[in-house]
């Protein structure tokens, strides 16, 4: 099952391991999925001296992980390869203290004082990319806290069980049976919602103020790139991030990064990982900016953790999220028939109709993708043609499935309380309005700027995107902005890195030319 290349792989990965780990399976045994995961678990122990299975008899396909033969809290009701993969690697690397997703003292002092018993399930899809994000930001939470139970669900395999919950949309989270979240979110996004959820015994305290050359508010590729040319220049720089790779980690494939023929959104995040962590750079991950405040020149920093930073210079390179229609239904029906990632949830509406709301690349390559999975997709365009590149559009008119309505609007999506039925359309055109039957709807309509949080700090357009000059200063002198949070044109990998760099180089020209705390 294992290639041997991928075996060496593992075998450096476990090493160093301190503990004795045991993959503990009680499966039926007549589970069609029982060979192939006895094989993997089998494969995958056999990597290292400190890594054994035991295979016994059960009622489904769940196995744990045994550290000194004492049960971990992680239970896999999946055969995890593809994506998921990953996740069951770090479980054990995560259980022996290693990994560099595991949190800082702060935000592991906050997991800990989780109140009550949680039990924490995770639905999720093997060809899934933001699924093994969250499966393992669950996973160390369940590791650093005794409380919480968290079992990762494969909903092909456990299909009744997902039908009967009405799942359409991965990963699907559920707390103690009432669901917590639906799509991508980082270990902070989930923390703050089961803090809300569950309660917590956590008591900041105060801390003391941090004094930093540069602050960037952002961990995409703009951000990761102007803190490490500001790095490179020599200045104390501070990351302050939800995630390092923002938007990035929802790429499936990248395939316009100049002397890189090919790559994925997960490479690519872990290659500005890798390539941050070359540099002095203390990195604030799992936070979020609650506020900017100017003293004398000086930009003060407010995480939503309480902490203080302190700067001269400020980087805004928060980019942009998903916008969404804001029509009756959206809100109510997502993840029951309404999406926004169509590689992730597209395998729920197998020989189903589907819609695509936005005619631009990212509406018709979703359309594409779709239409090797649903039996009908149907593309609409606000506008009276489409947006998207001509090879695309080009693809589009070659498949038998999928059609194109121009001039649309979207008015409505309905549905029968548990799932959607229907799209209301408007024809631009002459006004007339009709029903589209269907399943399920994909909103691609391109994106919004990240920039609430600065927008009475600095000048912005009525889109909210952060008004820039050619060197990325903003109207305020001292705070830059770089990537798609800002009115730069063409939102791509290779701009907002290139519009990082540049912001780094304009703040350090500024604090040689003493500017940065200017008036």
């Amino acid at each position: 099952m294992l290639e041997q290349a991928l075996k060496d792989q593992i075998r450096h990965l476990f090493e160093g391991l301190k503990s004795r780990y045991t993959f503990h399976a009680e499966l039926n045994p007549s589970h069609p999925n029982r060979t192939e995961l006895v094989e993997l678990l089998n494969e995958v122990a056999s990597c290292s001296g400190k890594t054994d299975c035991q295979i016994g008899d059960g009622d489904g396909l769940t196995f744990t992980i045994l550290k000194d033969a004492i049960p971990s809290s992680i239970h896999f009701r999946t055969v995890p390869t593809g994506h998921e993969f990953s996740s069951l690697l770090l479980a054990v690397l995560n259980m022996d203290g290693i990994g560099k997703n595991i949190p800082d003292d702060l935000i592991s002092s906050r997991i800990k004082n989780l109140k009550g018993q949680i039990h924490i399930q995770s639905y999720i899809s093997l060809s899934c990319t933001n699924c093994p994000d969250v499966v393992q930001a669950l996973n160390v939470m369940s590791i650093l806290n005794s409380n919480i139970r968290h079992e990762i669900i494969d909903g092909a395999i456990n299909q009744d069980e997902a039908e009967k919950l009405n799942i359409q949309a991965v990963p699907s989270v559920y707390v103690n049976g009432e669901l917590l979240h639906v799509g991508r979110a980082s270990l902070g996004e989930l923390l703050a919602k089961l803090e809300e959820k569950s309660g917590s015994e956590y008591q900041p305290s105060e801390t003391d103020a941090k004094n930093y050359d540069v602050i960037v508010a952002g961990g995409g590729p703009a951000g990761v790139s102007a803190a490490i040319y500001s790095a490179r220049k020599g200045l104390k720089v501070a990351v302050v991030a939800d995630n390092i790779g923002g938007q990035v980690a929802e790429t499936v494939g990248i395939e316009n990064m100049i002397s890189v023929p090919q790559t994925t959104g997960g490479q690519l995040v872990a290659n500005l990982k890798t390539h941050l962590n070359e540099y002095p750079v203390e990195l604030f991950e799992n936070r979020k900016i609650e506020r900017v405040d100017l003293v004398n020149g000086e930009k003060q920093i407010r995480t939503s953790l309480g902490e203080l930073l302190l700067a001269p210079a400020l980087i805004i390179a928060t980019g942009a999220s998903w916008r969404r229609l804001n029509i009756p239904g959206e809100s109510d029906y997502i993840g029951s028939g309404v999406a926004f990632c169509a590689h992730c949830d597209g395998p729920f509406y197998k020989n189903k109709r589907v819609a695509v709301v936005g005619g631009g690349n990212s509406g018709l390559e979703a359309a594409i993708d779709l239409s090797g999975i649903a039996s009908e997709v149907t593309v609409l365009e606000y506008m009276n043609e489409l947006k998207g590149d001509q090879i695309l559009q080009n693809k589009i008119a070659a498949l038998p499935n999928v059609k194109i309505l121009t001039g649309v609007e979207t008015l409505s999506i309905d549905g029968d309380g548990t799932k959607v039925t229907s799209l209301q359309l408007r024809n631009r055109n002459n006004s007339t309005t009709q029903q589209l039957d269907l399943d399920g709807v994909f909103v691609q309509i391109g994106l919004t700027a990240n920039s609430q949080v600065f927008k009475e700090l600095v000048e912005v357009n009525k889109t909210g995107e952060i008004i820039v000059d050619a060197h990325c200063r903003t109207n305020l002198v001292g705070v830059y902005a770089a990537g798609d949070v800002s009115v730069v044109p063409y939102k791509q990998i290779v701009i907002a890195m290139g519009e990082g760099s540049k912001a780094a180089l304009s703040a350090f020209e500024d604090k040689i030319k003493d500017k940065l705390l200017a008036n």
